[in-house]
């Protein structure tokens, strides 16, 4: 594994001044080799950049500090502005190694397209999740490894298109690397390899949490601004945009959840919640409570709420036969109690600099990275809670994944005729 640069910043601290071991079988890379191969550092890998948000330009900033050959050669937003701060931002902090004349600068709902055909080795999807399937699809057809931000979809069509293209990336012999970036961290990758290898014994029962504030304002707004450029604009306010908090945020703790189940996936789920505090615009829902039954008699609980003035709590609590693990995100405490008494006292290290450190490696050495089954099975945790806390009705891990019901617009355009869907209703809105 590279060092991490002395450099690195996180994701969400990069754009402010602007607006270990692998564990097991989960992180095994398989041992195939693309079908394009790049020599260590003597040729220079080149960065396409889909999305030049905050989490975008941070994910191209790390990317950067990878490997000492990497450019950024080619950008795309679907706003000049943003496409313009990120770049900006990007620009100050590594110089030369942005190498995106106007002609590489790629702006509109198309701009993708033309990311993946500028000649890049590899992309970084970061455009709200409502793109990613169509996004990563693409990417992956034309031949590109890929860096794919967390959530990859948000409804079910969307789900399989994900895992099409994470098969046809196998194929290539590709690699896929997800942004669940808490599978990089050093302390967690520890703490659910002891797990994994039955430190609390057989786990039956699992509570996560992600309980904060809004991450992003209740409305921007401009009386040029189309019904479809207002949406997109807003994107966390809208399902078929962001899949609400739980599947853009609270997934994040979900995927723990399924970490420390060896990624299993859930038999059904049981959800609940509502719109009680956000009330003023949008249709998104302000909290979720969603229980998970697997086939071993195991439960899974998460409750997730974003609302302002009000206690905070990101945790995972595992407990099994033998003993109990508590990783509480906020106070960076990872304990073990029972039979096997512990406490992660090692190293840390910043976990979205070590992804794409890997990622890279891993392209430079030809030792493929697939997260394609697990990331979008995380992903689907997320939506099949919405789904039924949406209906009111118990869904099972089958139904969620053959749902019908595709949320996201077929071919957009900003002069598509968009309005703001109504608030899901338990017992009314209709599983589909």
């Amino acid at each position: 594994m590279p060092p991490n640069p002395p450099r690195a910043t996180s994701r969400r601290d990069f754009l402010k001044t602007s607006t270990a071991a692998t564990v097991g079988g989960v992180f095994a890379a398989n041992l195939s080799f693309p079908e394009k191969s790049f020599a260590a550092n003597s040729d220079t890998l080149k960065v396409g950049l889909v999305g030049c948000g905050g989490r975008g330009a941070g994910a191209a900033n790390q990317a950067l500090h990878a490997d000492k050959n990497v450019v950024l050669y080619a950008v795309a937003d679907a706003f000049e502005d943003h496409l313009k701060r990120g770049l900006n931002s990007l620009k100050a902090e590594n110089g030369d190694r942005v190498q995106v004349p106007p002609d590489r600068q790629f702006v509109g709902l198309d701009a993708y397209q033309k990311v993946i055909g500028s000649g890049v080795d590899v992309v970084i999807l970061a455009r709200p999740p409502g793109f990613r399937p169509q996004h990563l699809k693409a990417a992956i057809a034309a031949g590109k490894h890929v860096f794919c931000e967390k959530p990859m979809a948000v409804d079910g069509p969307g789900i399989r298109v994900v895992l099409a293209a994470a098969e046809e990336a196998k194929k290539k012999k590709l690699c896929l690397a997800s942004g669940f970036c808490w599978r990089s961290h050093f302390p967690k990758r520890e703490t659910f390899g002891r797990v994994l290898d039955g430190a609390v014994g057989e786990v039956n029962s699992i509570y996560t949490t992600y309980n904060t504030g809004p991450v992003k304002p209740d409305k921007e707004e401009k009386p040029d601004w189309t019904p479809a450029m207002l949406q997109v604009r807003n994107w966390y306010q809208f399902t078929w945009l962001s899949g609400y908090h739980i599947v853009e945020q609270a997934v994040h703790s979900l995927d723990m959840m399924a970490w420390a189940m060896g990624d299993r996936v859930p038999v059904r789920a049981s959800g609940n919640g509502g719109r009680q505090v956000r009330t003023s615009w949008g249709h998104i829902w302000d909290h979720f409570s969603v229980m998970y039954e697997y086939e071993n008699g195991a439960r899974g609980h998460h409750v997730c709420r974003q609302i302002s003035g009000c206690a905070d709590d990101y945790a995972v609590h595992v407990a099994g036969t033998k003993g109990k693990c508590v990783v509480d995100c906020n106070a960076k405490r990872h304990v073990i109690t029972g039979e096997a008494q512990w406490r992660y006292e090692g190293p840390s290290n910043d976990m979205y600099q070590t992804e794409h450190d890997e990622l890279f490696a891993a392209i430079r050495s030809g030792k493929q990275i697939n997260h394609g089954v697990w990331m979008t099975h995380s992903t689907m945790l997320a939506i099949m809670g919405r789904i039924s806390a949406y209906t009111g009705r118990v869904i099972t891990w089958e139904e969620a994944m053959n749902s019908q019901e595709e949320i996201v617009p077929r071919n957009l355009t900003w002069d598509t005729s968009l309005v703001v869907p109504p608030v899901a209703m338990p017992g009314k809105t209709k599983f589909v």
